[in-house]
């Protein structure tokens, strides 16, 4: 299992690209960029620092007034050309997917087009933009609000999906009328540069997109620069409070999508088959590293057994691989360091026999030895208080828990800081709807997932973050409202 030279070729110039120009020396260093599946360095990326965030910030200021004036109809238009440009490159930009973070195929071919749907909806929306007519009293006047762009809005995209996340977050942000600064991680860079390389041939104007790979150093002065207008970042807890410490100089609003702990509660009366393959599917899909996964399966008592012995067989039935191959299920995770903080939480649970080991909780040998493959994992028994049931692992663990009753599964669902997703199976329709009512999560899935949809709003509640995407929330997210009195 090697990585191709094809694959190395396809891959972008890793420069920052500003104003539509690459950025030929950089202030932040270089990072070696590494395949997963193989632990084999590929390219060095050159990384942004102060200097370059300063003038990405200065290029998208200076393009904000001209694309905040462009109508409705051409920004309506661009988006919709760059959506068909990206799904007509789809097989590359997958591939770039896989080359960044190993992930496998079969998954990296969907984003192309899920991101493409984003950029649509929200297209849909640049001519839908409008105010209100207020009434107004006790002097006579006609007041009307409308809603205007922030400016220039910072992006800090994670590395478990970048391609997603860059489309999502871009697409409700460019149709308020807003330029942007992205920060993808160092880790994977490429198929945010691809996304704006692309924008520039379908004939986005230079500093409307500006991409900047880097790490902690860009990211600090990306959030704390006085010419940001508003921030959206993706990713952890500790990250998140320091990026408000730093926004707080300037008082920029932040919007945050963070961690999650998701529940999925699967109730006695339950299509058990279908509830088990979606607690597994839920939990490993992208090796673990997703934030909205049901990584605490929790399951009732009468049910325990025939769940957890029917989640250890589709477990086992996962096939890690190479992900260029279709066929691969299990891909590696993003880097080494992460490979060993994952299996310490397994090692740890199995040495203080905080739970039961159903299957897995090792690391792969063999073909995959080089690579950062860890065995789909099921600890069945998991008490709630335990560290594998409270803290996010992002990996291939799924914690299986009892439960007797309703009251019971809310307060072990309810019981993490987390409040991002949640699911529920069951075929008592009256039980779905108290159980949507009573969980603490920003968003809730029963007997099933209709995945991330762009006309639907997204986001946490408690640590899991703040505002949304998604639906009519989405672009309200990236607008403020101005109000307009006139005396008559």
């Amino acid at each position: 299992m090697t990585i191709q030279e094809a694959d190395i070729n396809l891959l972008p110039d890793p420069a920052p690209l500003v104003g539509g120009e690459r950025l030929t020396s950089t202030s932040g260093g270089v990072h070696q960029h590494v395949y997963p599946a193989t632990g084999k360095p590929t390219v060095e990326v050159p990384m942004a620092g102060p200097a370059d965030v300063d003038r990405a910030i200065s290029t998208a200021r200076a393009a904000t007034e001209s694309w905040r004036r462009t109508g409705p109809d051409t920004r309506r238009r661009l988006m919709n050309d760059l959506a068909r440009a990206l799904v007509a490159r789809a097989d590359e930009l997958a591939a770039l997917q896989i080359v960044e973070n190993g992930t496998p195929q079969t998954v990296a071919a969907s984003f192309p087009h899920m991101i493409a749907d984003h950029l649509e909806y929200a297209a849909g929306w640049c001519d839908k933009i409008v105010g209100e007519v207020n009434p107004v009293w006790p002097v006579p006047g006609f007041d009307y609000s409308i809603l205007e762009p922030y400016g220039v809005v910072a992006i800090i995209i994670p590395w478990n999906s970048p391609l997603y996340s860059i489309g999502s977050i871009i697409a409700p942000a460019l149709a308020a009328g807003n330029c942007v600064v992205v920060k993808p991680p160092e880790l994977t860079p490429f198929t945010s540069l691809r996304f704006a390389e692309i924008a520039l041939e379908v004939g986005f104007p230079p500093g409307v997109i500006s991409i900047l790979p880097g790490g902690g150093e860009a990211g600090s002065s990306l959030v704390a620069h006085p010419g940001v207008d508003k921030i959206h970042f993706t990713g952890s807890g500790p990250t998140a409070q320091r990026i408000i410490q730093a926004a707080s100089a300037n008082l920029t609003p932040v919007a945050l999508e963070l961690g999650g702990k998701s529940a999925n509660v699967v109730f006695a009366d339950a299509d058990l088959d279908a509830a088990a393959e979606r607690a597994v599917g839920f939990s490993l899909q992208l090796s673990g590293q997703g934030c909205i996964n049901g990584t605490r399966a929790l399951v009732q008592d009468a049910v325990f057994d025939e769940v957890v012995e029917l989640c250890r067989r589709k477990a086992e039935a996962l096939k890690p691989g190479d992900p260029h191959s279709a066929d691969t299920a299990i891909g590696p995770v993003i880097t080494n360091t992460a490979c060993e903080r994952i299996m310490g939480f397994i090692d740890r649970a199995v040495a203080e026999q905080q739970a039961r080991l159903v299957t897995g909780g090792t690391r792969l040998s063999g073909e995959f030895a080089d690579g950062y493959y860890i065995a789909p994992t099921v600890f069945a028994d998991v008490p709630a208080d335990s560290e594998i049931a409270v803290h996010e692992i992002f990996g291939p663990v799924l914690s299986i828990l009892r439960f007797t009753d309703e009251e019971d599964a809310i307060r072990i669902a309810n019981s993490t800081r987390y409040g991002l997703a949640s699911y529920v199976q069951t075929g008592d329709v009256a039980r779905a709807h108290r159980m949507a009512s009573a969980l603490d999560a920003g968003m809730v899935w029963i007997n099933g997932s209709g995945g991330l949809p762009p006309s639907v709003p997204f986001g946490g509640i408690k640590q899991s973050g703040q505002g949304r995407l998604g639906g009519k929330q989405g672009i309200a997210e990236f607008s403020r409202t101005k109000n307009v009195w006139i005396g008559m």
